[in-house]
């Protein structure tokens, strides 16, 4: 499904844009436990961008609503999850640290919607 695929193109992008920001201009803005809050935020973000690009393939080859929820609770987890750890390192608000955890949740959701998607799939082996 390309729109996995361009979802996982458009989240890696940012992400890299996100760490270079971290670099070149939040080091020395940010305290290092907020930097480190903000590098956590991209790195995630990359590893569900390719964990998006390999549904958008996997969903072309496997028909399963399994597949296309994977992509869907990755979708929704790397924004609830990597935004709320930009929005706690940018600003403070510790509030947003308590929503990650709900964007964990639906990153775990993914993983095992994707999982069993794969294991139920009936085709050539």
């Amino acid at each position: 499904m390309r729109l996995w695929i361009a979802v996982g193109a458009i989240f890696g992008l940012l992400s890299v844009v996100a760490g270079a920001l971290a670099v070149h201009s939040l080091r020395g803005v940010l305290e290092s436990g907020a930097l480190d809050t903000f590098g956590t935020a991209a790195r995630f973000q990359m590893y569900h961008a390719l964990a998006l690009l390999a549904t958008g393939l996997l969903a072309d080859r496997i028909r399963s609503r399994l597949i296309t929820l994977a992509g869907g609770l990755f979708t929704a987890g790397t924004v609830i999850f990597s935004g709320s750890l930009y929005i706690l390192a940018l600003t403070g608000i510790g509030a947003f640290g308590a929503v990650a955890p709900v964007g964990g949740l639906s990153l775990i959701a993914g993983w095992t919607a994707l999982i069993f998607g794969i294991l139920g799939h009936k085709g050539r082996q």
